[in-house]
């Protein structure tokens, strides 16, 4: 059985004395988007969580991004200050700018996440710091830039980050993202492991949808790859009559996927829903008989711990991530190919015991996870980083001769 989650005052209790214990009090995060910006993803919302829970606490956090079209350069968002400020590229080298020279104050600790391009924070930043990278981008390069930048950012992220953050306290997502970043040359024993959360408004609710539903949730962007799961889909037709497909998001290959759809003739099939509410997202995860996931890379992926806590089990591919935010064959099932997701995809359709088995075992693994766990990770890691500095600091005061 699932033990209860703290209450929120004792969240914000326990969050306040590890700030205090450690001597922060004002805390600078730095980031490549921003929770309002139009691409925004699992990156922001799991920043976004972290610094209002910290906000709730008392500490004051800021949070450092790019532009967000149609939204202020400096605004206040769940108790913490949003600084928007140059572009996509540009943004790395003025935020460094803006830290180094303080304009937005003095820090006691500093976070940046690296989504993609890192800051090159241990090049410039003093004080406590910690690095959160969600997950290792290998050959999302190639998807998402010309071969000449692609080429850049893979030799930034496997030859050049090792070596430049190899003193750095890193957080990361999941076991297997470890791994990954371990392989590529980072210090294991410098590499912390904090999952994300889910929001306790994801919960079991309402009716299931009368004919096998599957849904994907997320950006239509190149790693996750919908194109599989669209397939998948339409080959498990012939033996699960009935079944359908609605794709939630937005993103650059809509009109590819479209155009997928139609010639595999399954326009009856698959529904593209679009940007969806809070109100009816939940409600989607809680008609679906199983939420499916494609993508070759990905952190964690959060939409299928908040359909798992919705009661829906889920079909992904066994990637790094994958393989932690499902538990394969209690919470969902884990394929290697396009014709495994097909085949789960149909048992999940057409065995009513199995579905139960994992309906279950999906609300059951998702339990585990709270936002409120996550912040006190995160902080946990940089008060950890400040208790050091303090240290340092104490012991080369003491070796520095008299006057």
């Amino acid at each position: 059985m699932t033990e209860p989650s703290p209450s929120p005052a004792v969240v914000s209790a326990k969050l306040g004395d590890i700030a205090a214990a450690a001597g922060l009090r004002r805390i600078h995060m730095m980031a490549w988007r921003d929770l309002d910006d139009v691409e925004a993803g699992g990156s922001e919302v799991h920043a976004s969580n972290v610094a209002r829970l910290w906000a709730e606490a008392g500490l004051e956090v800021l949070i450092r991004t790019s532009y967000a079209q149609g939204h202020p350069s400096f605004d206040r968002r769940d108790g913490y200050e949003v600084v928007r400020k140059a572009g996509r590229y540009m943004v790395f080298p003025r935020t460094a700018v803006a830290e180094i020279r303080h304009r937005h104050g003095r820090r006691d600790g500093l976070v940046e996440i690296w989504n993609g391009m890192p800051f090159f924070s241990p090049l410039w930043a003093t004080g406590p710091r910690i690095v959160l990278l969600h997950h290792v981008h290998a050959e999302m390069w190639k998807m998402v830039l010309p071969p000449k930048l692609a080429r850049v950012g893979d030799t930034v992220e496997r030859r050049v980050a090792p070596l430049v953050y190899r003193r750095s306290r890193m957080v990361t997502l999941s076991p297997s993202s470890k791994e990954e970043m371990v392989e590529l040359g980072f210090r294991e024993d410098r590499v912390d492991v904090v999952p994300p959360g889910v929001e306790p408004r994801f919960s079991p609710g309402g009716k299931a949808a009368p004919h096998p539903l599957v849904i994907g949730v997320g950006r239509l962007v190149p790693v996750k790859r919908w194109d599989r799961l669209i397939r998948a889909v339409v080959t498990a037709r012939a033996a699960a009559p009935g079944i359908s497909l609605t794709l939630v998001g937005t993103g650059p290959l809509r009109n590819e996927l479209h155009q997928l759809v139609a010639a595999l003739d399954a326009t009856d099939v698959v529904t593209f829903a679009g940007r969806l509410s809070d109100d009816e997202l939940l409600a989607l995860y809680r008609r679906a008989w199983v939420i499916g996931a494609s993508s070759v890379r990905e952190g964690w992926n959060m939409t299928l711990t908040e359909a798992a806590a919705c009661g829906t089990p889920a079909v992904a591919t066994r990637i790094a991530g994958h393989v932690d935010a499902v538990s394969d064959g209690t919470s969902g099932l884990l394929a290697d190919d396009e014709r495994g997701l097909a085949d789960h995809l149909v048992a999940v359709a057409t065995a009513p015991a199995l579905r139960a088995r994992l309906r279950d075992g999906a609300i059951h693994h998702a339990a585990r996870f709270t936002w409120q766990a996550t912040a006190t990770g995160v902080l946990t890691a940089l008060a950890e980083e400040a208790a050091g500095h303090r240290r340092l600091a104490e012991r080369l005061g003491r070796a520095r001769p008299a006057r």
